[in-house]
This record gives structure tokens, C-alpha cells and sequence, in this order.
């Protein structure tokens, strides 16, 4: 088959509906936002993003996904204004308490989606838009459509690169395949086909996370797995006790997990 025979947009839609965790809804953010901003701020990630971004200091930035601050935080202290956003309202409301007590002025957090009218709540466009791991959309070229307006000089965007944040591993002791849906190649494909010539870079984390019990991990892994059964939950714990390891009172997988982003960017014409 030609490549450029595909209709990017459609097979998204197609590889997002075999995916094996379904997890786009306001629910389940809310649950994770916690622990979710822990995580954030204990990793590379955000420094290695901005590092590519090389943002300057009179940007207006608009962040579409914006999770309790994991980017808008560390960038308020590098840009002019910044515009955050995300249909989680636990999600705002750990970024606003943030906002708060770092006493940070230049920041503005609103409750809302892709599927949001952002005129009607009143964003204009932005010097840079962003959408970090915030591609959980049904309609790719929309969203990608949607990040090019409001945008007056370039987006920044990342993706899954393969397996992402899901542990292959844990999948199969628990007795579950693993299908995490369209990565990078698909976001990649399609922008070419807009006659987008978009840049890549990767960035990599290297994670072997610390927990204070086996309870603890068992909570905080939990969230790869969608409705698990007893059984499932014996086969998780048992993964556990054969994978943690004791270290100074904290319990460390055996392994590390290296977990890889795309992140794609385009300047505007």
C-alpha cells in the first residue's frame, strides 16, 4: 500500500478504538489528578520539553491540556503570559492552588476540552500554542487544526513513541494484551498530509519508581488497568511481591522502564 494513500485521520480514529485502555474521560482525570502531579513533578519530562521550545521571554503561550501545571509552571517563569487549559476540573484546581501559593500573576487556568468552542469562553490566539500528552482526541486533524489557529508563530505538541507510559511487562503478568492505540507516526503522517513539514525529537525518561508499601505501588499502577477483576488485582499484587525490591525502607521495581515522548513542532507560515 502507498503511504500516501492513507487517510491518517481515519486510521487514527480506527487504532484509538482498538486500544486496550480507553481513559479520554473527565472521570478519570479527576481520580488521577493527584497522583498524576506527583508524578509530573518528579520527572524530566517538563525540562527536557521546554529545553526543545527554547521559549522567549515575550511569548503569550497557550497550553491545551495543561494537567496541574507540569509545563505552565516551570514556562510562567520564562514567558510573558500564559493561557492553561484542561477539561479536568481537579486537574485546575491543583494548577490554581499552585498558582496561588507560588503567587504567580501571569497565569490564567480554565476548565476545558478540545470540544470546547474557545472563542465562546473567550481565548484569542496565542504567540505559541501547546499540547503536551494532551492528544487524547477523536478527530486528530481537527485538534491539529484547532492548535494551528490559535496559534500565531508555532506549536509544540508530543506523543506516544510505542508502549509511553504503559508497562508491557505488568500487562502480561496480569494475563491482558497490550494495545496503546496510534503513537507519534500517526500524528506525524497526518501533518504531513496538511502540508505540514513538522519537526521530531525525542525525549526519554528513564523511570524506576520508589514506593512506601506494596499497597501503595498496587494503588498507584493500578490506573493501566480498566475495570480489573479479583483475580486480576491477586495477579498484579503477586507481580509485585516478586518485582519490588527493598531499599532503605522504600520499594523499588527490579527493573527500570525507559518511556519515550515524540515531540513535534511547526512554525507557522
Amino acid at each position: 500500500m502507498d503511504i500516501k494513500s492513507i487517510d491518517w485521520n481515519e486510521a487514527w480514529k480506527k487504532a484509538r478504538s482498538e486500544r486496550s485502555r480507553k481513559w479520554s474521560d473527565s472521570a478519570f482525570w479527576n481520580k488521577r489528578a493527584p497522583s498524576f502531579a506527583k508524578h509530573a513533578t518528579e520527572s524530566p519530562y517538563a525540562s527536557d520539553f521546554i529545553g526543545i521550545m527554547q521559549p522567549g521571554s515575550h511569548w503569550s503561550v497557550l497550553d491545551v491540556g495543561c494537567g496541574a501545571g507540569t509545563l505552565a509552571l516551570p514556562l510562567s517563569r520564562m514567558v510573558r503570559r500564559i493561557t492553561a487549559l484542561d477539561r479536568s476540573g481537579a486537574m485546575i484546581a491543583l494548577l490554581e492552588e499552585r498558582v496561588s501559593k507560588e503567587v504567580l500573576t501571569n497565569i490564567t487556568a480554565l476548565t476545558a476540552g478540545w470540544e470546547d468552542d474557545w472563542e465562546g469562553i473567550g481565548i484569542v490566539a496565542h504567540d505559541t500554542v501547546i499540547a503536551s500528552r494532551s492528544l487524547i482526541v477523536e478527530d486528530l486533524r481537527a485538534a491539529l487544526d484547532k492548535l494551528d489557529r490559535f496559534a500565531r508563530k508555532k506549536i509544540y505538541l508530543s506523543a506516544l513513541v510505542g508502549d509511553g507510559p504503559f508497562d508491557r511487562r505488568m500487562h502480561e503478568a496480569v494475563g491482558r494484551e497490550l494495545n496503546t492505540g496510534p503513537d507519534y507516526l500517526y500524528v506525524y503522517n497526518l501533518l504531513h498530509q496538511m502540508g505540514i513539514l513538522a519537526n521530531v525529537a525525542f525525549v526519554t525518561n528513564r523511570e524506576s519508581k520508589t514506593f512506601g508499601s506494596h499497597e501503595e505501588a498496587l494503588n498507584s499502577l493500578r490506573w493501566m488497568f480498566a475495570d480489573m477483576s479479583a483475580e486480576e488485582e491477586q495477579r498484579l499484587a503477586g507481580y509485585l511481591k516478586e518485582k519490588l525490591v527493598d531499599q532503605n525502607g522504600r520499594w523499588t521495581m527490579s527493573h527500570e522502564r525507559v518511556v519515550r515522548w515524540a515531540v513535534i513542532w511547526w512554525e507557522k507560515e
